[in-house]
C-alpha cells in the first residue's frame, strides 16, 4: 500500500499532475520587544483557521446531502435531454436547426454518457456533409476526437486529429483544435502511464493560449494552470478569483474554475482552502450531473490522507460510479489502483469498528439484563409499597370513620346528658310541686278538723278526684319527659308494626297505655309487676297488652321487644 504522504504524489504522477511543492523559509531572529505582535498575529491566524475548519466541515456536510440527491439531479438532466429530443421530432425542421439541436444534445451527453454524445456528433457530421458546410464538419470532427479521447479510443482519436490540418481551420476553431490535442495527450499519458506525453500536452496548451480569445473562459482557465506551473501563484490566484466571480454559481464552468483554485491552494500547501474549493467543484458537478469530473477523485485522496476513510471511500465510490456510467476510460484507470487501496483500508476499519460494536453490544446486553433485573426488583418494591399505601389508606379511612362515629356518639352523649339534666330538673320540680300540693292538702284537712267540720272532712277523705288528677298529671309528665328523651319513639314503634295496626294516641294525649307499657320496657323496666303497679292496672292487663301488640308486629314476635329496646340507639351500620 502506498503511504499516506506519498499517495497523492503517486496518483498525480499517473495523471500527469505536478506534486505539491515544498518551500523552505529562512528563520530570522526577532527582538524580544517585538514578540507580542507575532503572538497576536498567531492568535488571529488560529482564529481564522478555526473558522476555516468550520466552513470546510459545513461544506462537507452539504456535499454529503447533495450526494444523497444525486438521482434527483440526474433526473433533471434527463428531463433537459428529453426536451431537446422532442425538438428533433418537430416536423419541417431545417438541417441547420437539426444540427444545432444535435450539438446541444452532444453538449449535454459529453460528460454524462459519452457513447450517446458520439451518436449525435456523427449525425452532425452527416448533416454537415449534406449541407456542404466545411467549418461545421471540422467542428464536429474535433468534437468527435475529444470524445474518442475521453473513452480511451486513443487510436481513433489520433487518426482523426492527424487528418485535420491546422492551416485549413478557421481561426475560431484553432483553440478547439489545440485543446483537443492537449486533452488527447493528457488522457493518453494517464492510460499508458507514460509521463513523457505530458510535454506534448503542454506544447498544445501553449498553442491554445496563443490562439484563444484572452477574454474567454477557456483561455483564463488554461492560463491559470500555466501560471501555477511557473510558480506564479499570486497571479494565478487573482486570475481564478476573477474567473469565479464572472461565471455562474454552480455551473459546469464554475466547477472547473473551483477545481483549479483547489489545485492552486494545493501548491500553497493550504489544506483547508484546497479542500473547500474541491468540495465546491464537486457540488457543482453533482448539480449538473457531470460524470467526467476530477473533484471527487481528488477529494477522495485528500480525505484518505487526512485519515477520514468513511468519506474517502464514499467519494471514491462516487467517482468510480461516474466513470463507469459515462464510460470515461482514463478516469477509471486513474482511480482503479487507488480504489483498491481505499477499499482495503475502509474494510479493515469497518472490521475493526464491527469488532468494537460487537463488544459494545455484548456490554449493552449485560447492562440491559442488569437494568431488567433492577426494573423487576423496583417494580416488586413499588407493588409492595403500593399495597402498604393501600392498607394504610384503608386504615386511615377506618380510623376516620371511627373518629366520626366517636364524635357522633360523643355528641349524642352530650345531648343525652343535657336531656338527663333537664329530666332531673323536671323531676325535682315535679317532686317539689307534689310536696307543695300535699302540704296544701294537709293544711286544708287540718283547717277542716280545727273548724270541726267533720262532715266536709269525711267527704274530702272519701273523694278520689285528687288521686285521679294527680295520676293524670303524673302520666302527662312521664309522657313529656319520655318523649323528650326519645322524640321519635312513637314513629319508630309504629314502624315495627304492620301498617293497619299502628297505634295513634288520642287527641291531646302524647302516649296511651299500650305505648306507656313499651315506654317503660324501653327504660329498662321489664318486670310486669312494676309496670302494672306504675300504670295502676292488673298484671293480666299488662300481659294482655304485651301479647296483643306482639301479634301486630311486622318483625318476628320473638325479636319485637328486642327491637323496641333498640329504639333511639345508634346502630353500627358497618355490621
Amino acid at each position: 500500500m502506498t503511504p499516506n504522504g506519498s499517495l497523492l504524489s503517486a496518483m498525480e504522477a499517473r495523471s500527469g499532475q505536478a506534486a505539491r511543492p515544498t518551500v523552505e523559509m529562512p528563520m530570522k531572529r526577532v527582538p524580544s520587544r517585538y514578540l507580542i505582535r507575532p503572538l497576536i498575529c498567531a492568535g488571529a491566524v488560529l482564529l481564522l483557521f478555526s473558522c476555516a475548519q468550520n466552513e470546510t466541515r459545513s461544506l462537507s456536510n452539504e456535499l454529503d446531502r447533495m450526494l444523497e440527491r444525486k438521482e434527483e439531479f440526474e433526473m433533471e438532466k434527463e428531463n433537459r435531454i428529453a426536451r431537446l429530443r422532442e425538438w428533433l421530432n418537430v416536423p419541417g425542421i431545417s438541417p441547420e436547426q437539426e444540427y444545432e439541436i444535435n450539438a446541444g444534445l452532444c453538449e449535454e451527453f459529453s460528460k454524462y454518457r459519452s457513447d450517446s454524445a458520439i451518436r449525435y456528433v456523427k449525425r452532425n457530421l452527416s448533416l454537415a456533409q449534406r449541407m456542404n458546410d466545411r467549418p461545421k464538419y471540422l467542428a464536429s470532427e474535433l468534437q468527435l476526437a475529444r470524445l474518442y479521447s475521453f473513452l480511451g479510443r486513443s487510436v481513433e482519436a489520433n487518426r482523426l486529429l492527424r487528418s485535420i490540418r491546422a492551416e485549413e481551420l478557421p481561426s475560431d476553431l484553432l483553440p478547439v483544435y489545440y485543446r483537443a490535442w492537449s486533452n488527447y495527450y493528457q488522457h493518453y499519458a494517464s492510460l499508458s502511464n507514460q509521463s513523457g506525453y505530458l510535454q506534448e500536452r503542454e506544447a498544445y496548451r501553449d498553442s491554445l493560449l496563443m490562439t484563444a480569445d484572452p477574454e474567454s473562459f477557456r483561455y483564463k482557465l488554461s492560463r491559470s494552470y500555466v501560471l501555477m506551473q511557473d510558480g506564479r501563484l499570486d497571479e494565478a490566484q487573482a486570475l481564478l478569483a476573477r474567473l469565479l466571480d464572472e461565471v455562474e454559481k454552480d455551473s459546469p464552468d464554475y466547477a472547473e474554475a473551483a477545481y483549479a483554485m483547489g489545485r492552486l491552494f494545493m501548491y500553497r500547501d493550504d489544506r483547508g482552502r484546497e479542500k473547500k474549493y474541491y468540495i465546491l467543484s464537486a457540488i457543482a458537478d453533482l448539480k449538473n450531473a457531470t460524470k467526467e469530473n476530477a473533484s471527487f477523485q481528488t477529494l477522495a485522496i485528500t480525505y484518505y490522507n487526512d485519515g477520514d476513510l468513511t468519506r474517502a471511500y464514499r467519494y471514491t465510490q462516487a467517482a468510480i460510479e461516474d466513470a463507469l456510467s459515462s464510460n470515461i476510460q482514463f478516469r477509471t484507470a486513474w482511480m482503479s489502483e487507488f480504489y483498491s487501496i481505499i477499499s482495503a483500508a475502509h474494510q479493515a476499519r469497518e472490521a475493526k469498528v464491527k469488532f468494537r460494536l460487537q463488544h459494545y453490544l455484548l456490554l449493552i446486553s449485560v447492562l440491559s439484563l442488569v437494568l431488567i433485573f433492577l426494573f423487576l426488583y423496583v417494580a416488586k418494591q413499588m407493588r409492595r409499597l403500593y399495597r402498604v399505601k393501600e392498607e394504610l389508606s384503608q386504615a386511615n379511612d377506618l380510623l376516620r370513620r371511627l373518629n366520626d362515629e366517636l364524635n357522633e356518639k360523643n355528641a349524642q352523649l352530650l345531648g343525652a346528658n343535657e336531656v338527663k339534666e333537664q329530666y332531673i330538673a323536671r323531676f325535682f320540680d315535679f317532686c317539689s310541686t307534689y310536696i307543695d300540693k300535699m302540704e296544701d292538702y294537709r293544711r286544708s284537712l287540718k283547717k277542716l278538723f280545727q273548724d270541726r267540720r267533720f262532715d266536709d272532712l269525711n267527704k274530702r277523705l272519701k273523694s278520689t278526684s285528687m288521686f285521679e288528677n294527680e295520676l293524670d298529671e303524673l302520666y302527662k309528665n312521664f309522657d313529656a319527659i319520655f318523649l323528650s328523651l326519645y322524640p321519635t319513639f312513637v314513629e319508630d314503634f309504629n314502624a315495627l308494626l304492620i301498617e293497619e295496626e299502628r297505634i295513634v294516641p288520642k287527641s291531646g294525649d302524647l302516649l296511651n297505655k299500650e305505648l306507656r307499657i313499651y315506654a317503660l320496657l324501653r327504660l329498662g323496666i321489664t318486670d310486669s309487676m312494676k309496670i302494672a303497679s306504675f300504670l295502676r292496672c292488673s298484671l293480666s292487663t299488662v300481659y294482655s297488652y304485651r301479647t296483643k301488640v306482639r301479634n301486630k308486629a311486622a318483625v318476628p314476635k320473638e325479636e319485637f321487644e328486642k327491637e323496641v329496646m333498640e329504639i333511639g340507639t345508634v346502630r353500627n351500620t358497618d355490621g
